[in-house]
């Protein structure tokens, strides 16, 4: 599922000093005590599945990577073209280290199943702006997307935000809209040369 355009633009602490790969993880460590943390019964098909609502960890950059790509090319088909689709996956590399950084840059919740990522949130908490929303296309519709917007809003609400922001991809539009969403116009970015559809939105908290 293709939640969200990938945004270029970084949040407002870009300005800090970039935390080593080491620090990454005792950074974020109790950032969120309130998260899940032990596994719920998955939504999937196998009653074997277990899900996991957690913040993301250096281990997880790589299967970001892959979630994000193939939630881009796959599950976004039937709303972008194949020439926006490309253009929309190049913007981030396919590549573990660019996601390292961002966990750097985010505070980034991930859906974990059976030891992997297989979809994750970037939550820039000091705008109340979700910048990210990615889940393996295959899982699309089982909650996945949903339950990581719950644990974001949760985050916000701690931080005594009152409204959250998002711009979401056609994909994620009417699912928004139907969980109380507020829509506030269509927006067209450029991504090398594609012009792509995605509606500014907000939330109550």
């Amino acid at each position: 599922m293709t939640e969200r355009l990938a945004s270029q633009q970084q949040p407002g602490r870009l300005g800090r000093r970039r935390p080593s790969v080491d620090s990454l993880e005792p950074l974020r460590e109790n950032v969120m005590p309130h998260l899940t943390q032990g596994p719920l019964l998955s939504p999937l098909s196998s009653p074997s599945s277990r899900l996991v609502y957690r913040e993301a960890r250096a281990r997880d950059a790589a299967d970001q990577a892959e979630v994000f790509h193939h939630a881009v090319m796959q599950g976004a088909s039937q709303h972008y073209s194949l020439g926006q689709r490309q253009a929309w996956a190049e913007c981030l590399p396919r590549e573990a280290s660019a996601w390292l950084v961002r966990q750097a840059l985010y505070t980034t919740l991930v859906a974990e199943c059976d030891g992997h990522c297989v979809g994750f949130l970037e939550l820039d908490i000091t705008r109340a702006h979700i910048a990210t929303l990615y889940v393996w296309p295959s899982l699309v519709g089982k909650g996945i997307g949903m339950q990581l917007l719950e644990q974001a809003e949760g985050v916000l609400q701690e931080a005594g935000a009152r409204r959250v922001i998002i711009e979401a991809s056609l994909c994620l539009v009417e699912s928004l809209m139907r969980r109380g969403w507020e829509s506030h116009g269509e927006e067209r970015v450029e991504r090398a040369g594609e012009w792509l559809s995605r509606y500014s939105m907000s939330k109550c908290l």
